[in-house]
């Protein structure tokens, strides 16, 4: 099976699918699926450019939108993780993963398939200290922090990858598994990345969550982006037993959409030409699902997952046979993901822009249809309970307040603070890309280029390293500082995030299909084409 992978997408569909028909026509070659390593960017409308957390001169309308609506179809089968420069609004409406439009799925917070046999893996996002520990509490209307930690890690997909028993084939992640470098040619990455150096040096560069889940799940491919270089190694695993067989994990990171950069690699992957040509269910992955469902967090604060520490009753969540066989009879036996796309949001219309779009919270059918299929909390009703809650919360105060002035205590700081001041202070562990003021409006985002008339990309997208005998990585080719794989890529990414407009919270439901002229937030990019030395990660 050949399976096309890419390293950030940055909205750059068109693009993309464009340099896999001229693969096609050049070499003859047709990828069987499309692994896409995050920074998608599935933006819908404006609203959802708003919730990409970039400075506004980097929100740009891309030509998500058109598959979204149903204009294009993505040509072959697209399946990716987010990153840290996404619509988190319309990413967010799928924890569990589903179809952001149709043949193209995403994986959600973290998730496992199958297809044609083969098992692919992946965690959305990139990994922030201050946020692991923390549930799934963000919504929108974000604010200045919330857009950020929306894309952040947390520990609780972390461990429920963790509880995975079966073999893994595929797994993707955005930012790097920390420590990879080690493994590969190092001196040659530094010398088109120097500015990674201190990190490299000191061990810090790279995600030490996605390294704990190689050491655990050891693929037999990993594939990243984010630092926007291509980059191969080939990690050897300890064997914790006689009896284990040793296994080695390929990682592969590619370069951002653009051209002349590495940013798309074929792999030529073994599968079962009996399993079905669906895209598939993972019965393990599910029933891990419902074994970890009570440990579901939505507050933002901070708690661990159970160990064997002598403070837990229950620490290991692996599943038994008998529970995925459970899993097989509810479904009897059919894994098919069904194909129940359906639009949650008003698509843009380039001759009716709405450049004052706002963003709400949205119930994804396709999420509460997972749901009520297998018995699991769906996160983001579990979120809208949570504020609905606090808003009866702060009424109640807001009376209190008021009977407390009509006494002449008006003087008397309320023990709830409503200041919304502190929204506006800058995360210190973020970095902006530039120096301007926080919040930029909407009306500065750009919808370019014309949908009718898009500009033809084909000719400057030619340079494909297509890696033959199944992308072969040996333990000496990684290490080769001649490699041809490891070859030039342009600056490091910044971490493009600045935040949206400032605005109160609040709630707004969907109804029954979902389907209110709700506004949803994110998406970016395009000038980042312009400036390809502009890059720097988070």
């Amino acid at each position: 099976m050949k399976v096309a992978v890419a390293g950030c997408c940055h909205g750059a569909l068109d693009k993309l699918y464009e340099t896999l028909e001229l693969l096609q026509r050049r070499h003859n070659v047709r990828p069987d699926v499309l692994l896409c390593c995050g920074d998608f960017q599935a933006v819908r409308n404006e609203a959802d450019l708003r919730c990409m957390a970039v400075p506004a001169k980097y929100r740009h309308m891309q030509t998500f939108y058109r598959y979204y609506s149903g204009e294009k179809k993505a040509p072959v089968l697209t399946i990716f993780i987010g990153g840290n420069h996404e619509a988190s609004n319309h990413l967010q409406e799928l924890p569990y993963g589903g179809w952001v439009a149709p043949n193209i799925y995403y994986l959600g917070y973290a998730g496992v398939v199958r297809f044609r046999g083969v098992r692919i893996g992946g965690i959305s996002g990139i990994f922030k200290s201050h946020d692991y520990r923390k549930g799934h509490f963000e919504c929108p209307p974000y604010n200045q922090q919330t857009i950020r930690s929306a894309y952040h890690v947390r520990n609780i997909e972390v461990f429920k990858l963790k509880q995975l028993k079966g073999p893994m084939d595929i797994f993707m992640s955005h930012d790097w598994p920390r420590s990879i470098y080690h493994y590969g040619n190092k001196q040659q990455l530094l010398q088109m990345k120097s500015f990674f150096r201190q990190e490299v040096e000191s061990n810090t560069l790279g995600s030490p969550a996605a390294s704990e889940l190689l050491q655990h799940l050891k693929p037999s491919y990993w594939f990243s982006a984010h630092l926007h270089v291509k980059f191969a190694a080939f990690m050897q695993h300890q064997t914790t037993s006689k009896e284990e067989l040793p296994k080695a994990t390929k990682f592969l990171a590619l370069d951002k959409c653009l051209p002349h950069r590495d940013f798309l690699q074929i792999v030529d992957i073994e599968h079962d030409p009996n399993a079905s040509d669906s895209l598939e269910y993972d019965a393990e992955w599910i029933a891990i699902l419902k074994a970890t469902n009570n440990l579901i967090n939505v507050t933002p604060k901070s708690w661990n997952m159970p160990e064997n520490n002598g403070l837990h009753a229950k620490w290991d969540y692996s599943v038994t046979e008998e529970a995925i066989k459970e899993v097989l009879e509810e479904l009897n036996h059919n894994l098919k993901i069904p194909s129940n796309f359906i639009l949650t949001a008003a698509c843009f219309d380039p001759s009716k822009p709405q450049k004052h779009r706002e963003a709400v919270h949205t119930i994804n059918p396709q999420t509460t249809e997972f749901c009520a299929q297998f018995g699991l909390t769906d996160i983001n009703d579990r979120i809208q309970q949570a504020k609905e809650e606090d808003s009866v919360r702060g009424e109640y105060e807001e009376e209190e307040e008021e009977e407390m002035d009509s006494t002449g205590s008006a003087e008397e700081h309320s023990e709830y603070n409503t200041d919304n001041s502190g929204l506006s202070s800058i995360n210190p562990d973020e970095i902006m890309l530039d120096d301007e003021g926080g919040d930029e409006d909407l009306s500065t985002c750009s919808v370019d280029p014309s949908p009718d008339h898009p500009p033809d990309f084909s000719t400057s997208f030619s340079d494909i390293r297509i890696m033959p005998d199944s992308m072969v990585v040996s333990s000496d080719d990684a290490m080769d500082s001649n490699n041809e794989d490891l070859e030039k890529s342009g600056a490091n990414k910044q971490s493009e995030e600045k935040s949206p407009n400032e605005r109160s919270l609040k709630r707004v439901g969907c109804n029954e299909n979902g389907n209110s002229g709700m506004k949803k937030i994110k998406r970016r990019n395009q000038a980042i084409y312009a400036a390809e030395d502009e890059d720097k990660t988070e």
